[in-house]
């Protein structure tokens, strides 16, 4: 049987929180775990079951500003390929986020397609590559937009024009990203395994990602290096790692942390399970984490505390979010319960 060691996983896992710092571009989930896709689309069915569903919605910046509010929805199906040991995952992902004074509005569709290659006999080691393709459409309202070309010397005033020419109110793009991950399990216990995988997100660089119809500006590409690690503390708990780092530009993005997971009934196949933990995204917030297991349910609940310059005006307050999952087995023909041993996130 093929099985890792841990030599040098925990230093890689862990590695990957000490690279660069700051706010990353695009939109970001505190709770990253719980929207593979978005991450990297070769990510997709890594997880235990057949079928999965999350859905994650996010509020932040109350103290400070109109809330900017995100949501995200995402749905994974596995079919092992053939006879053989390899298998596919399909699914999709929807991200609608809708932000500050202006009600500046971005919509984000995109299938998912990954295939998984066995790289033992036993099934209990894959590499995987993924893409996403799909329509991004960004909206913004005009009636809530002042600009220094409204003032009148003394005052603001409704009836000048703004001075913008060749604006729009919404656009649309293409996007595409593309990754691959591995997979594997680490011991002789079936439910200890690890993954990690890198993303290449917004490849295509559109050309048109402006309000501004005569504009060359471009989507800037993103990688995204991800990690993350399951191990049994005993029979009736575990403790699970994830971390991300992303790169867009001049911008970075470093988040992760840990979770410790009791399993309340039978230790073979629980049906409730309680999690606590937390994370740290660099220089901006720590971020408590609860969850609840109710198989095939599962609920989790964080909160932004800032950390970042900002926390004077925050007030450290940043935001919540609230995720739900629905995790099982269909054990139609094709399942892949007995096909795939790993993984088991």
């Amino acid at each position: 049987m093929k099985i890792l060691t841990l030599r040098g996983i925990l230093l890689f896992a862990f590695g990957i929180l000490c690279l660069g710092k700051s706010m990353a571009q695009d939109i970001h989930f505190s709770q990253f775990s719980e929207t593979p896709l978005l991450r990297n689309p070769a990510l997709a069915g890594l997880f235990s079951g057949d079928l999965r569903i999350q859905a994650v919605y996010r509020n932040q910046w109350n103290s400070v500003t109109v809330p900017y509010q995100t949501s995200s929805i995402n749905a994974e199906y596995k079919l092992p390929v053939g006879n053989g040991d390899d298998f596919l995952t399909i699914g999709g992902a929807i991200l609608y986020d809708k932000a500050g004074t202006i009600a500046l509005t971005s919509t984000n569709v995109s299938p998912v397609l990954n295939y998984h290659k066995s790289l033992s006999a036993d099934r209990n080691m894959y590499l995987s590559a993924g893409f996403a393709a799909g329509i991004v459409q960004k909206k913004l309202d005009w009636s809530k937009i002042t600009t220094n070309s409204q003032f009148n010397g003394s005052d603001y005033d409704a009836t000048l024009g703004n001075g913008e020419t060749n604006l729009n109110n919404n656009y649309l793009y293409f996007d595409g990203s593309a990754g691959l991950s591995f997979n594997a399990q680490v011991t002789d216990n079936p439910d200890n395994n690890l993954y990690f995988g890198i993303a290449y997100n917004h490849f295509n660089q559109s050309a048109k990602a402006s309000f501004y119809g005569n504009s060359d500006v471009k989507l800037i590409p993103k990688w995204v290096f991800s990690a993350g690690l399951k191990m049994s503390v005993n029979d009736y708990a575990f403790v699970t790692f994830h971390a991300d780092h992303s790169t867009q530009g001049p911008f970075s993005e470093t988040i992760g942390g840990l979770l410790y997971s009791l399993k309340l009934d039978d230790p073979e196949l629980p049906h409730y399970v309680i999690s606590g933990g937390g994370f740290l995204r660099w220089d901006d917030a720590f971020i408590p984490v609860v969850k609840l297991e109710i198989s095939p349910l599962t609920i989790a609940l964080s909160y932004d505390v800032n950390v970042s310059q900002l926390k004077a005006a925050s007030q450290s307050k940043g935001g919540f979010e609230l995720s739900l999952s629905y995790q099982k087995f269909i054990d139609l023909n094709g399942s892949s319960r007995e096909a795939v041993r790993c993984p088991r996130f």
